[in-house]
């Protein structure tokens, strides 16, 4: 693997990105992703002298850089990064989730996985190349969006809807991706091609209500809610093997007897049930099934009243091709009897989406990987979580999540720290990323 070390301009701004605290959790006041813009935009000083800065709601700043290519007809690559993070509780990390700080070569806080490492080192790269002088045939964008963590409603969904001349792009890099798996065939850097769909929902279960003094033979709305929880939660729809999630298994080399396994539908959900590893058994579970994962409830008004309608939020994510009918006649399906006492009510319907592998992108993508970590291959996957990369593919554009890290995490430590406590990344990772979206850049867009 390349040894470049750490690279300490890009370990200050992602510590200041970290710092800054733009918490998302969901309401409409929180973020504060101006923050985060106003420090970018210091940052990159002239580089972002023509940059276009969008605040459709209050506090909420996205910034869209550009560098202008030579060649009209040449493609336009964009580098695109969010700036909030999801909220933290102290209580779980061993330091500060904010302090930023650094130990044993490592940067602590939320937001160094999820996704200011690479926020940060795009910035690096973006800043360095414009310094350059050197003009590009094709254009890049840096661009730097709010509300990633809450659907995007004032990043990108509302920059693909209101500025798609700034925001679109013919290829886009977004988060995640290029975590190195060591395998028996070598080296495997996963490129996230595509993602599930989100289907949130909210299952409004009914009863009757009474006096809570005697519940003998009540219609305990709660109790019902209690039984639809337990059915949900423990719905195994069938398996289905996409050519992605096939394209991995084989890509990573595996004994032709396991690969067989995981890319069978009749025998998956064994194989997962089998795995010593929980980690990779959820990453294989949730590539192939659709999921329902019960997340909230709201039920009652007064201890001493049976309650008569409880509230469940529902977190689906179905596979690229479903829609929310689908995943409805899915619910339905795992209520079984329960199902003429539940009101299915439809909070979001986003469904999944993927970009295609024989694109120049990947290929420039397997190249950059094996400069960095000789004699790798890429494998697709498509990730159980949702990026801004979908907006991208909506408005035409090829979006892959990649970016490049050291052997000092592991894919299952990596994927753990997403959302999870004592988050932080290795100030090599940091000092490979900047160093990979520059030359990137220069290779994809011929920058001199």
């Amino acid at each position: 693997m390349a040894d470049l070390g750490p690279d300490p301009e890009a370990t200050d701004l992602v510590r200041q990105l970290i710092t800054n605290a733009c918490v998302n959790d969901g309401s409409p006041g929180s973020g504060g992703e101006s923050r985060n813009v106003d420090l970018l935009e210091c940052y990159l000083g002239p580089a972002a002298s023509e940059a276009a800065r969008f605040e459709p709601s209050p506090g909420r700043a996205s910034l869209v850089a550009r560098i202008e290519g030579s060649d009209p007809s040449a493609p336009t690559l964009m580098y695109l990064a969010h700036t909030d993070v999801v909220p933290a509780n102290e209580d779980e990390w061993r330091r500060d989730p904010f302090g930023g700080e650094l130990v044993d070569g490592e940067l602590w806080g939320r937001g160094a996985i999820d996704m200011l490492n690479l926020t940060g080192t795009m910035a690096v790269a973006f800043k360095r190349l414009h310094a350059s002088g050197s003009r590009p045939r094709g254009t890049l964008i840096y661009a730097a969006v709010a509300d990633e963590e809450a659907l995007s409603v004032h990043g990108a969904a509302w920059l693909a809807d209101n500025a798609r001349e700034a925001f679109g792009a013919d290829y886009v890099i977004t988060e995640s991706g290029g975590i190195p798996i060591h395998t028996q065939a070598g080296v495997r850097l996963p490129v996230v091609v595509g993602e599930k769909g989100v289907f949130w929902r909210r299952l409004r279960v009914h009863g009757t209500a009474g006096h809570a003094s005697q519940p003998f033979r009540t219609d305990n709305a709660l109790v019902n809610a209690a039984r639809v929880i337990e059915r949900l939660s423990s719905f195994t729809g069938e398996a289905r093997v996409g050519e992605s999630w096939r394209r991995f298994v084989t890509g990573m080399g595996l004994p032709k007897e396991i690969a067989s396994l995981l890319t069978d539908p009749l025998r998956l959900d064994e194989v997962c049930q089998e795995m010593p590893s929980v980690g990779l058994a959820r990453q294989a579970h949730a590539s192939t099934h659709t999921t329902f994962a019960p997340t909230m409830a709201r039920a009652g008004t007064k201890v001493n009243v049976i309650p008569d309608l409880v509230e469940i939020e529902v977190d689906v994510r179905g596979l690229v091709g479903q829609d929310g009918d689908e995943v409805d006649r899915m619910i339905e399906e795992a209520l079984g009897d329960l199902a003429e006492r539940v009101e299915i009510v439809r909070v979001v319907d986003d469904p999944g989406s993927e970009s295609p592998l024989d694109t120049p992108l990947w290929h420039a993508l397997g190249e950059i990987g094996r400069r960095f970590h000789p004699g790798s291959e890429l494998v697709p996957f498509v990730t159980p979580g949702a990026t801004d990369g979908r907006f991208a593919r909506r408005l035409g554009g090829v979006a892959y999540g990649f970016g490049m890290f050291s052997n000092r995490l592991g894919f299952e430590q990596f994927s753990s720290m997403f959302h999870g406590a004592d988050e932080r990344v290795d100030l090599e990772s940091l000092g490979l990323s900047a160093s990979m979206f520059e030359h990137l850049a220069r290779d994809f867009l011929t920058i001199p």
